[in-house]
């Protein structure tokens, strides 16, 4: 019976080719936007390497200064080193806390070209946090920068243009009017990924301010940002709480700012926080975030459902005479739902396997555009499988009220196109 129904479903497929190529575009083209944008913020927000320990890691990014009696506020990643010196590296809950700036762009020159970099100054944790992929030598420890050391760790990007692939350990590169000396080449990172991204890693004492000075925010650009990693993903909440236990008691160095908002949380919260605002505990609003995406999906997925259930109610009707026929000849309801249902799981798997090719084909295409630095998209296969199951279950919801209404015509009304 169910070989019967596949063969009637292709028939049908087949002869009504004008409906079956809407139905197969709605499909494909919503899969395919689904799977692209699922790329993109799997590849910005999902764990991969430099960020494999994101379930146990917090960074502290974003804040806000503002006065409960004055309308002055100032917010962004504008904290100096010396507020995470003082109010992050303190805390005893954490593993590691590493204080990074984050990247600027310099200039260095070799033998009449120039190159554009982006530079970040960090400190020793930094690398025990994150999970660099070394291609060769190792990464600058607590000495060379306790020591003020020029040593540096470069991405492969850098050794292929700077110095022509050639093995580069040992040997010297001037930035900012310091001498560097490479001690590591890493894999390229993802611009996408803005707390270990750069193309060069330095010493944070080489940067040429008093890290120290007594002041809350940064003297100029790049400001710093901390990342803490816990034991275990339960002290994620306890690191939050402690860090904002330490800043409650903070000292404020002027009168211009008397309250300040922001602290550890993962990336996603950080957006969230900018785009939503926090609640009363200074947590992010991440509940708003996570309606938006829902309320998103709902309605990208529901332009399509539409378009089925108007196709399928036009393409039933249209087979009002063969359903009536099948009727008096004593097909049940259950059968004709069960063959309808049939038709559109095969149009819908279809419609998916269009959508992977295509997807996989624009994935190609932007990857090798190099439209965003060092970003690698691939396909989540995992995201693909629950986005085909939910299509299909739309697919299948936009077919069973049409195909349940016709089924439970009688066979001369049925006959009469569905006309009592």
């Amino acid at each position: 019976m169910l070989k019967n129904y596949i063969k009637i479903a292709i028939k049908v497929l087949l002869r009504h080719k004008l409906f079956t190529f809407i139905s197969l575009f709605g499909i494909s083209f919503t899969l395919m936007i689904l799977i692209i944008i699922v790329s993109l913020v799997d590849h910005t927000f999902g764990k991969m390497a430099p960020e494999t320990r994101l379930d146990r890691t917090l960074s502290a990014t974003y804040f806000k200064f503002s006065h409960t009696d004055k309308h002055s506020s100032s917010n962004g990643p504008i904290m100096s080193y010396y507020f995470f010196h003082k109010y992050a590296k303190t805390l005893e809950i954490p593993k590691k806390v590493s204080i990074s700036s984050f990247h600027k762009n310099v200039e260095t020159y070799k033998e009449n070209k120039k190159f554009k970099m982006a530079l970040k100054y960090c400190d020793a944790e930094f690398w025990e946090i994150l999970d660099f992929t070394f291609l060769e030598g190792q990464p600058f420890n607590l000495t060379d920068v306790e020591n003020i050391n020029p040593v540096a760790v470069i991405t492969r990007n850098v050794k292929e243009k700077y110095f022509n692939d050639e093995f580069c350990l040992g040997e010297n590169m001037m930035i900012d009017g310091i001498n560097y000396i490479i001690l590591g080449v890493v894999e390229n990172i993802s611009i996408l990924r803005p707390l270990p991204y750069s193309d060069i890693w330095v010493p944070i004492t080489n940067i040429n301010e008093d890290l120290l000075e007594p002041r809350l925010e940064a003297v100029s650009f790049p400001s710093y940002f901390a990342l803490a990693l816990a034991e275990k993903p339960a002290d994620l909440p306890l690191i939050k709480e402690e860090f904002q236990n330490k800043i409650t008691q903070m000292e404020f160095f002027n009168d211009m700012f008397n309250q300040l908002e922001g602290g550890f949380e993962t990336y996603f919260e950080t957006i969230a926080g900018v785009l939503f605002g926090r609640s009363s505990d200074g947590g992010a609003n991440t509940s708003g975030l996570l309606v938006t995406i829902l309320i998103t999906m709902i309605l990208f997925m529901l332009l399509p459902t539409i378009n089925l259930v108007n196709i399928n109610i036009s393409r039933i009707m249209e087979r009002s005479t063969e359903i009536g026929i099948r009727k008096a000849f004593g097909a049940s309801s259950v059968t004709l739902v069960g063959q309808f249902m049939i038709e559109n799981i095969i149009i819908t798997l279809i419609g998916g396997f269009l959508a992977l090719i295509f997807s996989i084909v624009i994935l190609h295409i932007i990857n090798q555009a190099h439209v965003l630095r060092h970003v690698t998209l691939a396909i989540n296969w995992r995201i693909f499988y629950k986005s085909l199951l939910i299509c299909l279950f739309f697919s299948l919801f936009s077919g069973v009220w049409p195909a349940f209404k016709m089924s439970r015509f009688q066979p001369v009304e049925a006959l009469r196109g569905g006309q009592s």
